[in-house]
């Protein structure tokens, strides 16, 4: 299958395949002076440390190549330079109840473009510590579940027995904000927010910490057997106000370093971030604790967080929420699931009856799937996982590894390929199973340098400096290749300078290298070819050629700097031509008597055979010794030349001996250039101009779709930060709220 879509793919695509694969094996050389530039530029380069490796007027970027590209060019294998990554676990504990992963602590040495990839094991442990905080929506419709839930504490820390004896519970409550149109705000209403005035209610509020977390079931009873519903007036509550401080305020809650669920429990949705404004709120959400004597005060201050700020707030704090929610809100809280990693939505009873078997089953999804992933990178870093389950279902070069359905005492690995871009500084990141507190650490370094390790020698680079990979590090006052040349006071840019023809800003005309002030010019790839002059301007390889030959062969001339220099007896730009007279002889063997007659009387020509030209009205009188004649003779000379209408003129002229008088013999028919096909003309403009306008029009749809993908992948990037914002916001409500009247009677 793989076989035929490959075959099915364009030839375009092909070539560039073929093209990227060729060009990444290539090592890029541009502004390479050094090793460690070398080794920056790209994952295959190599550099060549041998002593005079380089010919004279060669460049150092050519000691830049990859490792076969060197060798073949007689590098040995011993003088390459070529840093690699380096990993080192440094805290490697072995796995037991208390340790579920292992290694906790790596250090890497990134070389460019190379992933280091080293393993991550982790086992799920038995018995391990839980804090379970129970959240709950009190608002008036979950007044049978209060009920519920006030003999909840005793059952809720025996069920966490089967699974860990190290467990413990607290208790929260919410309504919502206590301002209009969210509460009813009449003096009145405030104190007793139920509809049935005779039923004790407490006043609404946003966010109440009843109960820190403790391992008593009686105190939990007790402490939530205190509590009375409320009320308020729209459907959505404010839940997302009391899981931000029940997950920032961990020192009140009494969070452990150890598994936490926070347990959600309502039977509506909930405000987020903009609602406020309907309250006059417009305060963004600080994400911080405001809890002032167990309550949220400051809530009616700050508008309601967003679902991205409670997500990571959530995953910094290591809480997996568990949302015990009724019916007609289980769709809208399984998209909110969907945008938290590690959390679990279960159906509640209207009476909350289930909620001890809901728990189970939603930690028991939750502990049985492993979810790797690390804390926020720089752009510079690129970390993918490749996870190998004991259930066979592999995942390879993810965002984050994963494995489900891994029961107690199995052991999963992770193979965690980390790449550096370009050259880093030192830096850190932690790598964790999400809802575990098993953490490991990443210390990250750059190997972008190079180690030559050169042992020095006096004799080295003339006397006069160092090796340093390879090259010579001249002392100050000399330069070169071997610091052979005095300086004698003068900057290298002073010494450059003399090497630059005609002021021009390259050096030695780009085919040689400035030594000591001279232009010492590059060998030729092409064979017989020569570069030479001052400044490297000149080549025997770029003259006119004749009859097939450059300055028509050797025995006629050759090549000096783009000009022919003939051998005596030739001349000519290409040394076309002989010297010798032979050929410009008349019969009187006089050089180059006369002009030709041709042009010299084609005016004549014309008026006397064809009645037209300058001396249409005065032929006989201008041209007396012309005389037209039918017949050719053996000695005529053969004449084409243009007349007056621009057409031409074939004839044949004989000169009476030593006199200045001609016979003609014409051609009677002329050659004259046709009129322009205006026709074509138009037709080929306007097909000219269609055809440049759609080339136009291709290369603008080409750019618009090169630029789309490019702003499509750094939106791919950016996503990728905020793991919240996978999807479009599902749990978009209008801004309209229906408030109704609770002492409206029909």
């Amino acid at each position: 299958m793989l076989r035929d879509c490959c075959l099915r793919l364009p030839a375009v695509t092909w070539v560039l395949l073929l093209v990227m694969t060729a060009f990444a094996m290539e090592c890029p050389k541009i502004k390479v002076g050094t090793c460690s530039d070398c080794i920056r530029s790209g994952p295959v380069c190599a550099w060549c440390k041998k002593l005079n490796f380089t010919k004279a007027g060669e460049p150092d970027s050519s000691r830049c190549d990859t490792i076969e590209q060197l060798e073949q060019r007689g590098c040995p294998r011993s003088e390459i330079e070529f840093p690699v990554n380096h990993i080192k676990n440094t805290q490697n504990h072995p796995l037991s109840n208390e340790i579920q992963l292992n290694p906790q602590e790596v250090h890497l040495k990134l070389r460019i473009g190379q992933p280091a990839v080293f393993e991550v094991k982790f086992r799920r442990a038995m018995g391990y510590p839980i804090d379970l905080y129970y959240l709950m929506d009190l608002s008036y419709s979950m007044l049978d579940d209060l009920e519920k839930v006030k003999k909840l504490g005793g059952e809720l820390l025996r069920a966490l027995e089967s699974t860990t004896p190290s467990r413990r519970i607290g208790f929260g409550s919410f309504v919502d904000k206590t301002v209009l149109p969210f509460v009813n705000t009449h003096p009145e209403k405030l104190q007793n927010p139920c509809p049935n005035k005779d039923k004790q209610c407490q006043p609404p509020f946003a966010f109440k910490h009843i109960l820190s977390l403790t391992d008593n079931a009686k105190k939990f009873e007790n402490e939530v057997g205190k509590q009375f519903i409320s009320g308020n007036l729209d459907a959505p509550e404010g839940g997302l106000d009391a899981m931000m401080q029940a997950a920032v305020c961990g020192d009140l809650i009494g969070w452990r370093n150890v598994t936490r669920l926070l347990v959600f429990a309502t039977d509506d949705g909930f405000h987020f971030a903009g609602d406020g404004r309907l309250g006059g709120i417009l305060t963004p959400n600080d994400g911080q604790c405001h809890l002032e004597d167990n309550m949220y005060k400051r809530s009616n201050e700050f508008d309601y967080p967003s679902v991205g700020q409670l997500v990571q707030k959530l995953a910094e704090n290591n809480i997996q929420p568990i949302f015990a929610v009724t019916s007609k809100v289980v769709d809208v809280y399984k998209k909110l699931s969907e945008m938290i990693p590690k959390s679990a939505v279960g159906e509640l009873n209207e009476d909350s009856s289930n909620i001890i078997e809901l728990i189970q089953v939603a930690y028991n999804n939750l502990s049985s799937q492993i979810i790797l992933a690390h804390s926020p990178l720089p752009d510079v870093l690129d970390v993918k996982y490749d996870s190998k389950c004991s259930n066979d279902k592999n995942a390879v070069d993810e965002a984050r590894g994963q494995c489900d359905n891994v029961k107690i005492n199995d052991e999963v690995t992770f193979k965690v390929k980390v790449t550096a871009k370009e050259c880093i500084k030192s830096q850190s990141f932690t790598i964790r199973p999400l809802g575990f507190t098993d953490t490991l650490t990443v210390y990250v370094d750059s190997n972008c340098n190079c180690h030559c390790n050169e042992q020095p020698d006096p004799a080295d680079c003339s006397g006069q400096g160092s090796i340093v990979c390879g090259i010579c590090s001249c002392n100050p006052g000399y330069t070169g290749k071997n610091c052979e040349c005095d300086t004698k006071g003068k900057t290298s840019k002073e010494l450059e300078g003399t090497c630059r023809k005609d002021n021009s800003s390259v050096i030695c005309s780009g085919l040689g290298d400035c030594v000591c002030g001279q232009c010492v010019c590059h060998t030729s790839d092409v064979p017989g070819k020569l570069i030479y002059g001052p400044y490297c301007q000149c080549d025997n390889m770029n003259c006119e050629f004749y009859n097939g030959s450059q300055c028509g062969g050797t025995e006629r001339g050759r090549c000096d700097c783009g000009t022919c220099k003939c051998n005596p007896g030739y001349q000519g730009s290409a040394c076309q031509c002989q010297e010798a007279e032979d050929r410009c002889l008349n019969s009187n063997k006089n050089v180059c008597s006369c002009p030709s007659p041709c042009g010299r009387y084609i005016s004549c020509v014309e008026c006397k055979s064809f009645g037209s030209g300058p001396f249409e009205k005065n032929c006989s009188q201008a041209c007396p010794n012309i005389r037209v004649a039918e017949k050719v003779t053996e000695e005529s000379r053969k004449c084409r030349e243009k007349d007056s209408q621009n057409c031409w003129i074939s004839f044949h002229m004989v000169q009476e001996d030593g006199e200045d008088i001609y016979t003609v013999i014409v051609d009677p028919e002329k050659e004259c250039p046709k009129p322009p096909n205006v026709a074509l003309i138009v037709g080929g403009t306007v097909a000219g101009v269609v055809l440049i306008g759609l080339v136009v029009l291709l290369i603008w749809r080409l750019l618009a779709e090169l630029f789309d993908r490019r702003e499509f992948r750094r939106f791919e990037k950016e996503k990728s930060k905020a793991k919240w914002n996978d999807a479009d916001n599902p749990l978009f409500k209008s801004a309209t709220t229906t408030v109704v009247n609770p002492r409206f009677n029909e």
